[in-house]
C-alpha cells in the first residue's frame, strides 16, 4: 500500500518548509530511518527521514519548492503500484496554482508592455530634458522676456525698426538720444560682435558620463527564516506595548577583569560573555523581567535561559544559553562559540534556539553606539547592546579619559514596569563596573 510522506512540523513555529536538497530520486529503494531530503525551515536546515521502507514511488515537490505543513513531499510504496487515486487528488490544487501563475505571468507581460510604451513615449518628447525641464519653452520663455525688454526701452519708430530687421536687441543699444532713447545712429554703430546671441547664451547640457552602473531591478526570493521574522517581530512590535530605557556604564574595571582571565590563554572571556552573565545573575535577583505574557496569566520563569542573537545571511537566530546564571564564564564563552558556529552553517537544531526567558542583542562589533531592539516574544525584555567608547569623563573633580558602554533595555509593559526595568539595569551596571560583585551571588 502506497505511503504519503508528508512536510513535518520540525520546529514551533514552522508554517512551511523549503525543500533544500532531496538525497533521493524516483525508482530508488528506502528503508525506515533513511534521510530523504533536507527542508529550510524559519530556524535551520533539517534531516527528513521516513519510517517506512518503500520505493520512492512520486517526488511532489522540487528543489527550493515551499511546501505547507502536512502537505504532501513524495509517495512511496511497491515498485510499479498504482498511485493514481493519491495524484487525482493533487491535481485540482495543481491546475488552479498554474492558472494563476499563468495569470500572474499575463499581468507581468501587461505591465512590461505598458512600460515599454511608456519609455517609448518619454524618447519622443525630445523637447523635456530632466535636468532644465522643458528646452523649447524655456527658449520661448526667453525670447518673450527679449522682446517685452524691447517694447519697455525707448527708442525712435527708425532706430525700432532696424534694429528689429538687423536682429539686435534694443536692451543691448545704448541710447545717445534724449533721456537715452535710441536714434537710428545708435543702431547703424552698434557692434553685434561684441552682443552674445541667443544661441550662445543658452543653457549647456553637460555630458552624461556612463559608469556602466546597473539600474535593473532585483527581485529576491524570500527565504522561510525571513518569512518568521518579519511576522514575529511585528506581532512583537504592534502586540505587545514597548517602552525602553537606557544607561551608561563605566567598563574600565570589566575591561582590567577580562584582560585578567584571558591572560593565561586558556580561556578566551568576550564583553559579551560579562553582559550575559551579568544579565543572567541580575534576572535571578529580578524575577519579574525573567517572565512571559500568556494571555490570563505572566509566567515568572523558574530558569534563566538567555538567548543571544546572531546575525547570519538568511536574518537573525537566537540561541539560548540555558541556565546561564549558573554557569561559569569560560562555560558561556565556548557554549555561545559552538551555538553561533551551529548558526552560520544551519546546523542548530529545535533543543538550541527554545525556551529563552530573555534575550541580548550586541551590535557594540559594529561600532553601533546606542539602539533599541524589538522584543524576543514571549520574552517580557531584550537588552540592546552597544559599543565601548572611548569618552572623556570627570572623577575627583578632574576629566580623565573613561570607558563607557550604552545598554537599552526594550520591555512588554504589560509584563512590568519602569521602575522595575530600572532596578533590573542598575544591578547589571553593578555587575558590570564589579564584575567580581558577581562572585557574590
Amino acid at each position: 500500500m502506497a505511503i504519503v510522506i508528508d512536510m513535518p512540523k520540525l520546529s514551533d513555529t514552522m508554517e512551511e518548509g523549503v525543500i533544500a536538497k532531496w538525497n533521493v530520486k524516483e525508482g530508488d529503494t528506502v528503508k525506515s530511518g533513511d534521510i530523504i531530503a533536507e527542508v529550510e525551515t524559519d530556524k535551520a536546515t533539517m534531516d527528513v527521514e521516513v519510517f517506512d521502507g518503500g520505493t520512492i514511488l512520486k517526488i511532489m515537490a522540487k528543489e527550493g519548492q515551499a511546501v505547507p505543513l502536512g502537505g504532501i513531499m513524495a509517495i512511496i510504496g511497491e515498485k510499479g503500484e498504482d498511485i493514481s487515486d493519491l495524484l487525482d487528488g493533487d491535481s485540482g490544487k495543481e491546475s488552479s496554482s498554474k492558472d494563476a501563475k499563468s495569470s500572474k505571468g499575463d499581468s507581468k507581460d501587461d505591465k512590461k508592455s505598458e512600460s515599454k510604451e511608456s519609455k517609448s513615449a518619454d524618447k519622443k518628447d525630445d523637447s523635456f530634458d530632466p535636468l532644465f525641464g522643458d528646452i523649447d519653452k524655456d527658449s520661448e520663455k526667453s525670447d518673450e522676456s527679449s522682446d517685452e525688454d524691447d517694447d519697455r526701452v525707448k527708442a525712435s519708430p527708425l532706430a525700432r525698426k532696424m534694429a528689429s530687421e538687423q536682429g539686435i536687441a534694443l536692451s543691448n543699444v545704448k541710447g545717445s538720444g534724449p533721456n537715452g532713447r535710441v536714434v537710428k545712429k545708435d543702431v547703424e554703430s552698434f557692434d553685434k560682435s561684441a552682443t552674445p546671441s541667443k544661441a550662445s547664451s543658452a543653457p549647456k547640457v553637460p555630458a552624461f558620463t556612463n559608469f556602466e552602473v546597473s539600474t535593473e531591478s532585483k527581485e529576491h526570493k524570500i527565504s522561510q527564516m525571513r518569512k518568521t521574522i518579519a511576522k514575529r517581530l511585528a506581532e512583537s512590535k504592534f502586540t505587545s506595548p514597548h517602552f525602553y530605557e537606557t544607561i551608561d556604564i563605566d567598563m574600565k574595571n570589566a575591561i582590567s577583569a577580562r584582560e585578567a582571565m584571558n591572560a593565561p590563554g586558556d580561556v578566551k572571556i568576550s564583553f559579551n560573555d560579562l553582559v550575559v552573565k551579568a544579565c543572567a545573575k541580575a534576572l535571578r535577583l529580578h524575577p519579574k523581567i525573567n517572565s512571559s505574557w500568556m494571555g490570563d496569566v505572566i509566567v515568572e520563569h523558574g530558569g534563566v535561559h538567555v538567548a543571544i542573537a546572531v546575525a547570519i545571511e538568511d536574518g537573525l537566530v537566537t540561541p539560548v544559553i540555558r541556565n546561564a546564571d549558573i554557569k561559569g564564564l569560560a562555560h558561556i564563552s565556548a557554549e555561545t562559540r559552538d551555538l553561533a558556529g551551529k548558526a552560520r552553517d544551519k546546523k542548530l537544531q529545535p533543543e538550541d534556539w527554545e525556551g529563552s526567558t530573555f534575550t541580548i542583542s550586541n551590535l557594540g562589533m559594529f561600532g553601533i553606539e546606542e539602539f533599541t531592539a524589538i522584543i524576543n516574544p514571549p520574552n517580557a525584555a531584550i537588552l540592546a547592546v552597544g559599543a565601548i567608547r572611548d569618552v572623556p569623563v570627570v572623577e575627583n573633580g578632574a576629566v580623565v579619559p573613561g570607558k563607557r558602554m550604552k545598554v537599552t533595555l526594550s520591555s512588554d509593559h504589560r509584563v512590568v514596569d519602569g521602575a522595575s526595568c530600572a532596578e533590573f539595569l542598575g544591578t547589571v551596571r553593578r555587575f558590570l563596573e564589579n564584575p567580581t560583585s558577581m562572585l557574590v551571588y
